[in-house]
């Protein structure tokens, strides 16, 4: 690529986003920084039409009202690779989702790519380029970003730009472009984006292990107060207390500073600090009424019958991914096929696409409405009664 133009003056950037009223879509990315903060610290926008890129430096620009009025204009479509993190940093910044989007890894499941694609990957297989990876590492915050940073952000969007339209044109000949819709709507929604204290706990890596509603009263005010502390301070959650800290607490439930600090993994500079309201947390939980306990969402429990099924299930999902060239693994998981047979309504296979695709026809089967055979080695499902005995 030519040498890459870096905006960092409010001229600049107005007159790159004039150029860039009507279009109908442009390729978005960012790059941040979380090391040590909460939330994600924006240091660097690319954006790229088909006929121009550019690397718009928000640290240096006090007003970036002229590329949000794009970001939020409801007639043009931004498209990104992965864009949840992209989107999180626009919703903390701004308090809402740029929207309409397309997202290409979500995309690229629908067209016979694999589950979650990694940008490069997707490049590969779409364009035939090999992107160059030596920049991975940098530090986004430091200025001035030297050319081959530059040059390696901007491919970012470059060839996303490209990408955009042939992956576009490939979902409708297969007429399956509408199909992402709920998709990308699910992603747009603020809510997807907005910490909430009060359920955090439920994220716990290993809550499932815990065992009494006083436990789990615990971790919940422990995972509740390291969050608003964490948003306060603007520092990680694992720096005021890891996961697997909070379940040790909620396992053993300490009555004084001194059990407290020997609770291992417990930061001593937190400990120190945060001591006595920890502790404070801790009884609270172990004193928590019943009904007011926090409980674990019930666990899917299959009778031997139902696992069978579920096995059977697992065969006709790779038949159903193999027949419309998809991965398995874009469609469902075991636990997903275990919500279906369990008749769970909310299971994501009966949701959008992959209802479309297999979760209906799966649904079906469990009904004894469609049955299976084997037809030139290959597995056969048809409707109940039409198979010839």
């Amino acid at each position: 690529m030519e040498t890459v133009p870096f905006i960092d003056q409010p001229e600049a950037l107005t007159a790159f986003c004039d150029r860039l009223q009507g279009v109908e879509w442009f390729a978005l990315d960012t790059e941040f920084i979380r090391e040590k903060t909460y939330y994600p610290q924006l240091c660097l926008i690319q954006v790229a039409t088909p006929e121009e890129v550019a690397c718009i430096d928000p640290l240096n620009l006090e007003d970036l009202s002229p590329l949000i009025h794009l970001l939020f204009d409801p007639n043009i479509t931004k498209v990104l690779h992965a864009a949840s993190q992209d989107l999180e940093i626009f919703f903390h910044q701004q308090g809402r989702v740029p929207g309409p989007i397309f997202d290409t890894q979500v995309a690229a499941s629908l067209l016979g790519h694999g589950d979650q694609v990694g940008y490069g990957k997707l490049i590969q297989l779409v364009l035939g380029v090999e992107l160059e990876k030596g920049q991975s590492r940098t530090d986004w915050a430091q200025r001035p970003l030297e050319p081959v940073q530059l040059s390696y952000a901007a491919d970012d969007v470059h060839y996303l730009a490209q990408a955009y339209p042939v992956m576009r044109q490939a979902l409708e000949d297969n007429g399956r472009l509408a199909w992402l819709e709920d998709d990308f709507q699910r992603m747009q929604d603020p809510r997807t984006y907005q910490p909430d204290p009060e359920t955090i706990w439920r994220r716990l890596k290993g809550i499932n292990t815990l065992r009494g509603e006083q436990a789990l009263a615990v971790a919940r005010n422990l995972a509740r107060w390291r969050e608003q502390e964490a948003m306060h301070l603007d520092r990680p959650r694992r720096w005021l207390l890891q996961d697997e800290v909070i379940l040790d607490l909620a396992r053993r439930k300490p009555r004084d500073l001194k059990t407290l600090e020997r609770v291992r993994g417990l930061a001593e500079q937190t400990a120190r600090r945060h001591g006595d309201t920890l502790l404070e947390l801790i009884r609270e939980g172990t004193q928590c009424p019943s009904a007011d306990c926090p409980t674990l969402p019930p666990r899917i429990r299959l009778e031997p019958h139902q696992e069978a099924l579920v096995d059977v299930a697992m065969g006709l999902l790779r038949h159903l991914a193999l027949k419309n060239d998809i991965s398995p693994a874009a469609m469902a998981t075991r636990r997903d096929l275990e919500a279906l047979v369990s008749g769970d309504p909310e299971c994501s296979l009966l949701q959008g696409w992959r209802a479309r695709l297999a979760g209906r026809e799966l649904a079906a089967w469990l009904r004894g409405e469609l049955e299976v055979s084997v037809q030139g080695n290959a597995l056969q499902l048809d409707r109940a009664g039409n198979l010839e005995r």
